[in-house]
This record gives C-alpha cells, sequence and structure tokens, in this order.
C-alpha cells in the first residue's frame, strides 16, 4: 500500500509534520491488523528522516510492525506496543478559560522555526493554529478549535489527534535560539473531536539527555472526557547557545 501526504500538512516547509506522518502510519498499521483505531493499542512511531511531501510513500506492514519508505529510503517506522510506554499519563487538563489566557505567551508568535506548520504555525494557510502557551517551566495548554481544515468528509481523523498531540510537547522546551524535531511519538487516540468543538491541549516536559527531550501530551474534549495522549522524544537540531 502506499501514502502521499498533501503540501498543506507540512512541518518544515519541505517535509511533513511530525505528528501528521506518526498517526498516517498508526493508523495504516491498525487497519491491516484488523485493530480498532479508537481505544485500540498504543503505537509509537519513529520518524528517521524527513518525510517529503506530494511524494508516493510505500506502507509495508508485517506483524506488529510497519515501514514507510521513499523510493527505498526507510523515512519511518511503527510498532504496536504491549502496553503504555513509561511517561504515559494524562497530563491534567486546566480550564478552556486558562488555556486561552496563556496563549498571549505563546513564543511562537514572535519566533517561530517553522511558521507555516500546519499544527502550530502562525503563517499556516488553513492549519489547525495551536498556540500553546505556559503555564509554568514544563508546561504548556491551547485551546483546539476543530475547524473544518482537520476534517475528511466532515469527519475527523485519527491523524488529526496525533497531530494535536505534536507540537504543544515541543513549546514545553523551545526558546529562541533552539529548533527541536520530532524523533518519536507513541500515541493512543480514545475518541475524536466534533466539528467546532473546542478542545484544550496540554504538554509536559519530563526531561531530557543530551540533544533529547521527552514530552507528554493529552488533548482533552469540550466535556472534558479524553480523547487521547502521546509520549514523545524531540531531538535538538539548533540548540541553544552555551553559557
Amino acid at each position: 500500500m502506499s501514502l502521499t501526504i498533501d503540501a498543506r500538512y507540512c512541518g518544515p516547509p519541505t517535509s511533513a509534520n511530525g505528528g501528521y506522518t506518526a498517526g498516517l502510519v498508526a493508523r495504516s498499521l491498525l487497519q491491516a491488523r484488523g485493530e480498532p483505531l479508537l481505544a485500540g493499542p498504543w503505537v509509537e512511531v519513529t520518524l528517521r528522516a524527513p518525510v517529503p511531501l506530494e511524494t508516493p510513500l510505500d506502507v509495508d506492514v508485517t506483524g506488529t510492525e510497519a515501514t514507510l519508505r521513499d523510493d527505498g529510503t526507510l523515512v519511518a517506522e511503527a510498532r504496536v506496543l504491549p502496553s503504555a510506554p513509561s511517561g504515559g499519563h494524562a497530563v491534567p487538563a486546566v480550564a478552556p478559560e486558562r488555556a486561552r489566557a496563556v496563549q498571549a505567551d505563546y513564543l511562537g508568535l514572535r519566533v517561530h522555526p517553522f511558521p507555516t506548520c500546519w499544527v502550530c504555525g502562525p503563517d499556516s494557510a488553513g492549519g489547525y493554529h495551536l498556540q500553546p502557551g505556559r503555564l509554568d517551566e514544563a508546561t504548556t495548554a491551547c485551546v483546539w478549535t476543530v475547524g473544518p481544515e482537520a476534517a475528511e468528509d466532515g469527519q475527523v481523523p485519527v491523524e488529526a489527534v496525533w497531530a494535536a498531540l505534536d507540537c504543544p510537547g515541543a513549546w514545553t522546551a523551545m526558546v529562541a535560539e533552539r529548533v527541536i524535531v520530532l524523533g518519536r511519538q507513541a500515541a493512543r487516540v480514545l475518541d475524536v473531536p466534533l466539528l467546532g468543538e473546542d478542545c484544550v491541549v496540554m504538554g509536559e516536559r519530563l526531561g531530557g539527555e543530551g540533544r533529547k527531550t521527552f514530552t507528554v501530551t493529552t488533548v482533552y474534549g469540550a466535556d472534558g472526557r479524553e480523547l487521547g495522549r502521546a509520549v514523545a522524544t524531540w531531538i535538538d537540531i539548533a540548540p541553544p547557545p552555551g553559557p
């Protein structure tokens, strides 16, 4: 089987958003296995290279694993996890009013490494426009108002939730001089939002090791139900200068 990612779903300008890509690969793996897309098993997706846009990519599923290749080059791989990964807790939600208030401090409105990112780019044409603001040094919050851009044939697909679980984690660690990209995302989607629903997205930084940063994110529906959560590993590609 194959998939092609439309150019609008970019993260960096010339490659696909990591969370959206991870969601597509996870969906392909679960569907091939006959597993439920909602409230099914955790799936871990590792991105091995920038994922090209507008390019047919080959998906190969073998047992509990899947690969995504660009003309033979491995760009991503996925596996079904037997249980929740370490750190896979839900980040407690704040009230929507509190989440909206901290959006005014969203660093990406002033300095953004990828301003056209489909999920959090202020210059994205028709993206989600998430604005994860800091609640404290390790936690972000924002409101995701689910618009028609997130839907396919009137329904919100699971990969949209994977995408919303992506960037709010990165912004728990970003500073003006730092650029990090998604290296790995493990997620489990329990439900998808309705069009027009105001969801609260929470991010929490768990720690770091060398060039790696570890985060956990959670999306909540307007009624407080958990839609999904993710654990992610981020890789510094432009770390902040030392003292």
